[in-house]
């Protein structure tokens, strides 16, 4: 049995090439091969390559190891780190179920 495709909107297909894009930018600035950088990960050459054009075939944990070989595994953990939509969301929830204060002051009823 094959692989599934992944079907993307293209507002999303978009994230993805700019994410490899900026990998490949990433590590031509580093002056790396790209041998060395697939050998680093633990890729084939062509894989790596899947992952510069932002492939959506490609596996999540390679691309968290193409970051590592670069250096740059902690830029993983800012995506969704500030979650505003989270908050706003959570933030009308909380106005939709308004509760009451305590009537209490220091702990005693008034």
């Amino acid at each position: 049995m094959g692989k599934k495709a992944v079907v993307l909107l293209p507002k999303d297909r978009k994230i993805l090439t700019t994410m490899g894009e900026n990998i490949k930018l990433a590590r031509l600035r580093r002056d790396l091969p790209a041998e060395l950088v697939a050998e680093r990960a633990g890729i084939s050459r062509a894989t790596l390559c899947n992952v510069e054009k932002g492939s959506p075939s490609v596996s999540i944990g390679t691309y968290v190891a193409v970051l590592h070989a670069l250096g740059m595994a902690g830029e993983f953990e800012k995506i969704a780190a500030d979650d505003i939509l989270g908050r706003k969301l959570q933030d009308l929830n909380l106005v939709s179920h308004r509760k009451r204060a305590s009537k209490t002051m220091g702990g005693e009823d008034v």
